[in-house]
């Protein structure tokens, strides 16, 4: 991605989004102290970011006409766009199921989709049905990809998000991120944060973004990855490292099968994930609840 297409990507983030408060969960904290941390792993949304849908869109199939109709006409498509808008949605719900029937069968329990194709193969349909008028360029579909999560999946940062990221960086910690994500999660960080992901103390190498692996969380793939690399790069192991997430099952569930030490994120009721019907999760505890990120201070040990 370019920088001109990068920095105006960035710019529509923020023209769509608006303030948000969390909801409160009435959980209660649970906080000790963990020795000898020397690694915080973060899921993204829902935890260092309040998320409208409590996920990242397409993990709820959520589908909206008028967001998409609104969608293409900002990036530069003309048209029948009131049908468009209104067949597109199911276009793009069904390329991604049909994406991840194929992946089941090739054996992958939880597939991820790259949702830069889907929209090709969406926007592909409704021009052949000659709803959709213009290019189908590489920069239109981010257009499209961008405006349209941003409609249907509002985002705001977390409360004390940047003050509990300055201060992890000011210790002896290895920061990194494993989420549920697509390409544009990467710009809420220069969006929000007003610098990237890296810039706000992330190392690359320490990070898992389930469209690169096409598989999700709960897949314990992406976390292996990550615990490779920590040893590898730094020679820390899944007894030092902490992973802080909103989801029982997503989040905690593979962290703990890996020998993780795990926080749930209960700080937004709109996020929550209890899992409580769930096998996996019945006889799983979260070593800490935080509420509040700014209260892993009260958790971190080195």
């Amino acid at each position: 991605m370019n920088e001109k297409l990068k920095s105006a990507l960035i710019k529509r983030i923020r023209r769509l989004s608006s303030p948000m408060e969390p909801k409160p969960t009435g959980l209660a904290e649970r906080l000790v102290p963990l020795p000898q941390l020397r690694a915080i792993l973060f899921d993204v949304y829902g935890t260092l970011f309040i998320s409208g849908t409590g996920d990242i869109s397409i993990a709820r199939a959520t589908s909206n006409e008028q967001a998409l109709t609104k969608s293409l006409q900002f990036s530069g498509f003309s048209g029948d766009l009131h049908n468009a808008g209104r067949r597109g949605t199911t276009y793009l719900l069904h390329s991604i199921q049909h994406t991840h029937e194929i992946r089941r069968q090739a054996g992958c329990q939880t597939p991820e989709v790259d949702i830069r194709q889907e929209w090709r193969n969406a926007l592909t349909q409704l021009q052949q049905e000659n709803m959709l008028q213009g290019n189908i360029t590489t920069e239109a579909i981010m257009k499209v990809s961008v405006d349209y999560e941003c409609r249907v999946n509002p985002i705001w940062t977390m409360p004390n998000v940047a003050e509990t990221l300055r201060w992890l960086n000011e210790q002896p910690c290895i920061l990194g991120i494993i989420s549920n994500a697509q390409f544009y999660t990467k710009l809420l960080f220069p969006a929000f944060l007003h610098a990237s992901y890296t810039e706000s103390g992330f190392q690359p190498k320490v990070c898992a973004w389930s469209y690169e692996y096409l598989e999700a969380k709960p897949s314990v793939r992406l976390f292996h990855s990550v615990v490779t690399s920590l040893h590898d790069q730094y020679g820390i192991v899944p007894e030092e490292t902490l992973y802080v997430g909103n989801d029982m099952l997503n989040d905690l569930y593979p962290a703990s099968q890996l020998g993780l030490k795990t926080a749930l994120f209960a700080g937004d009721q709109r996020s929550l994930r209890l899992r409580e019907d769930d096998e996996r999760c019945q006889h799983l505890a979260p070593d800490v609840i935080v509420t509040d990120l700014a209260h892993l201070s009260s958790v971190y040990t080195p």
